[in-house]
């Protein structure tokens, strides 16, 4: 017999829903420790906050690759480049924030188009 309150099923069922979305958001390991979790368990949220993520990631990369780029210009490269390392920290917390809540909510800026970009990702 199942002791547990309905209450308590849908709380466990939101927590099952959100680990995915939050650990995706724990560095390239969390990523991927996330698609395991994502792929035993298939959740909407999962699969939304996986996007954002690999989006972000890859942002990251674009960034890194740029910064590297502009390193010659001795005070606006470094300025530039920290600058978008930073906004680039900022939309992490943002999204990171979104899962901690169980929002599907886009990162600014981006976002809209990570989903678009990447929609049949993680289906």
């Amino acid at each position: 017999m199942n002791t547990a309150s309905p209450s308590s099923t849908l709380n466990s069922a939101a927590t099952d829903d959100k680990t995915a979305a939050i650990v995706s958001y724990l560095t390239l390991f969390g990523f991927i420790a996330a698609i395991v979790i994502h792929n035993s368990r298939k959740t909407r949220l999962g699969s939304y906050h996986l996007r954002q993520m690999l989006g972000l990631m890859l942002t990251g990369i674009v960034v890194w690759i740029a910064a590297t780029a502009c390193m010659f210009l001795p005070l606006i490269g470094w300025l530039v480049g920290l600058a978008a390392w930073g906004g680039l920290f900022g939309l992490w917390v943002m999204g990171l924030i979104a899962a901690l809540n169980g929002q599907p909510k886009p990162v600014p800026v981006l976002g809209e188009s990570f989903q678009k970009w990447f929609g049949a990702a993680f289906d």
